[in-house]
């Protein structure tokens, strides 16, 4: 027999690490190859891990709740060493070798240590975070991004010459709200907030965190800290195409099977916009800006609990009828819980739709580390005065950009807005083709 490892492996293109959020299986059961071993949670998707190999659970490495770097090891299994049937085994009455091996781990743990993912050295150079001074709670003591970031939001940050700080044991008040201190340097140490004691009442519910709303506060939190945040909003005029969609919806659902809506136009506007000002479709990128040559636009889709941002790929090469099919396609596997990693990656802008719950003016913050979102808020009747003086009653609808101040400027995204604005205010039967 031999013993394999299974490690945690790489579950997005730019995922360092995962979560242990269940195990699906124990010591001592027999797995084959391919069958889900665990649950994990990563910053874009939750996944199963799948067995790489037929035999038998020898130990569970990992606890749940654990969060480990892509590389780390997860389990061990024990399989039949087809190769070297006579392979040795270290005997539970040969003290010498487990003392060695025991040792060996020991310094294996201690260069575990100290290396760092690139994810964990941007963050405390962002930060100015001493890593001597912080204790991991990965396998081996390795300190995680996870570790760091709880150290930002409580704003205990080390430093060199202060005291150490343990990422394992510290203790981190849910309800803190880091504040916003005005003039403060984009990546600069937070300044604690006061933590809230909230006294609890009969009647009252406390309802846990669960590990995917700590990663989407994570998420947020980040973007707020790192990314310098503005705002500006353009209100559009979109009569035309809600009387073009309007006059096809029902032939297309019949003909196609999933509804044309509002949304699936506005992507398609989005992407073409993107083409014309690709400064918009940038990435911070430290030392450097990233423009992406692809124009991949992530969506919000959100559960009762939760909030996905799947990716159309290259849509500025689809038609509106693709897109809504996506579009739906997405949203569907979000529902029904079937969203695969690479449903969640490559993204470059992201597209909010937040008119669904009647919103017409919001603020939203980037999913870093893009340069920038756009809220498509409701559509609403509203009177106007027209061009020759007369007030008509027109479909109006408000466009809300937020954008990453280190990347881009307040000229380029009134730009882009008013190319954006004059796309969706010239859709007609006439002029678009949705195939």
């Amino acid at each position: 027999m031999a013993v394999e490892q299974i490690k945690m492996p790489q579950l997005g293109e730019s995922v360092t690490e995962g979560t242990i959020s269940k195990w699906l299986v124990k010591p001592g059961d027999k797995v084959n190859k391919y069958d889900p071993l665990a649950e994990v949670m990563t910053d874009k998707v939750n996944a199963e891990i799948p067995s790489s190999f037929t035999g038998v659970i020898k130990e569970l490495v990992a606890s749940e709740d654990d969060t480990l770097a892509v590389g780390e090891i997860i389990c061990t299994i024990e399989i039949e060493d087809s190769r070297d049937p006579g392979a040795k085994v270290i005997a539970s009455n040969d003290k010498q070798k487990v003392s060695t091996a025991a040792e060996n781990i020991a310094a294996a743990n201690h260069v575990n240590k100290s290396r760092y993912s690139p994810a964990v050295l941007k963050l405390s150079q962002e930060h100015g975070i001493d890593l001597n001074q912080v204790s991991g709670t990965g396998v081996g003591g390795r300190i995680t991004r996870k570790d760091l970031l709880k150290l930002i939001e409580s704003g205990n940050i080390p430093i060199a010459g202060q005291t150490a700080v343990s990422a394992a044991t510290q203790a981190v008040d849910e309800t803190a709200v880091p504040s916003e201190v005005p003039g403060q340097v984009a990546g600069a140490p937070v300044q604690p907030a006061p933590a809230v004691n909230i006294p609890v009442s009969s009647g009252d519910i406390e309802i846990p965190v669960t590990g995917i709303r700590k990663t989407i506060a994570a998420n947020m939190l980040r973007s707020k800290h790192e990314a310098p945040h503005a705002w500006t909003m353009v209100e559009v005029d979109a009569t035309n195409l809600v009387e073009y969609r309007n006059s096809i919806k029902t032939e297309f659902k019949k003909k196609e099977g999933f509804n044309i809506t509002y949304f699936a136009f506005f992507v398609k506007a989005v992407a073409q916009a993107l083409k014309e000002f690709p400064q918009i479709n940038s990435m911070w990128a430290g030392d450097k800006i990233i423009q992406k040559k692809d124009i991949n636009i992530s969506i919000a889709v959100a559960t009762d609990d939760a909030l996905f941002v799947p990716v159309i790929k290259q849509a500025d090469e689809k038609t509106i009828k693709r897109i809504a099919r996506e579009i739906s396609e997405l949203a569907e596997k979000v529902r029904v819980g079937k969203l695969r990693p690479e449903d969640m990656q490559g993204g470059t802008f992201t597209v909010n739709n937040t008119g669904t719950f009647g919103s017409v003016q919001s603020m939203g913050i980037i999913n870093y580390p893009q340069a920038a979102i756009l809220q498509v808020e409701s559509i609403v009747k509203r009177p106007v005065v027209m061009s020759n003086g007369m007030i008509a009653v027109r479909d109006m609808v408000n466009l809300c950009l937020s954008l990453d101040h280190r990347v881009l400027d307040g000229l380029v995204c009134g730009r882009f807005l008013a190319r954006l604005k004059d796309i969706i205010e010239n859709i007609s039967k006439t002029t678009t083709s949705i195939y």
